[in-house]
């Protein structure tokens, strides 16, 4: 009887030492988050975020789906942060100071664009049977998964020139364009992306464009 109560008193010590040492620590460190966003405004998820001092990196993590990031138990001190993700520009923020027991909030300007240079480009065009420009025919845009199905991921009009173009990931994937031009029946073609190059598509429309 007197062991389990020994037992259990031990036990209770234990747990009580965790907890203070985990509340002290709370008090003694600092924290940082934040938001990151695309210059269309939508949130920039799986951006890896590095926490740095001096040129030290102390701290790492990744941005949530909706562009989020916490990060904690930092010493209280000037800190730099690197925001990188492939296909975006890297971002940095400098001088962000943490103190115990706050955790720091950084302000609604972690914005970050689109790096021409690492990004595919599909572009499309669509002709008319005799050759003539089909200008604002619908093209839908979808990725074509492994079992052979495919999700529609974006989609505009062609312009005046008959032209159109999507910016994508360069990672290997197949999509699928689909057009649809009014009076004549849709037409379908997939692409397969593997590399940061310019894929080109093209259509021709039998029927030309009603007046």
């Amino acid at each position: 009887m007197n062991r389990t109560k020994t037992i259990v008193a031990t036990l209770a010590f234990v747990l009580l030492a965790a907890s203070t040492a985990s509340f002290a620590q709370g008090r003694t460190t600092g924290g940082i988050k934040g938001k990151v966003r695309l210059e269309n405004k939508k949130e920039a998820a799986g951006v890896a975020v590095t926490i740095r001092q001096g040129e030290r990196e102390v701290a790492h993590a990744v941005t949530d789906s909706k562009g989020a990031f916490v990060i904690s138990n930092l010493a209280p001190g000037v800190y730099g942060l690197t925001f990188r993700k492939p296909g975006l520009s890297v971002g940095t923020l400098e001088g962000i100071e943490v103190r115990a027991g706050k955790t720091k909030s950084l302000p609604d300007r972690l914005i970050l664009t689109v790096n021409e240079a690492s990004i595919a480009r599909l572009a499309g065009s669509v002709f008319t049977g005799s050759g003539r420009s089909f200008p604002g025919v619908p093209v839908e845009l979808a990725l074509v998964n492994a079992d052979g199905t495919a999700r529609k991921i974006d989609g505009r009009l062609t312009s005046e020139s008959g032209q159109f173009a999507f910016r994508l990931s360069p990672d290997r994937a197949t999509y699928r364009v689909t057009i649809k031009p009014k009076g004549a029946e849709p037409q379908t073609k997939d692409v397969e992306i593997d590399g940061a190059l310019i894929y080109r598509v093209s259509f021709s429309v039998a029927r030309p464009p009603e007046q």
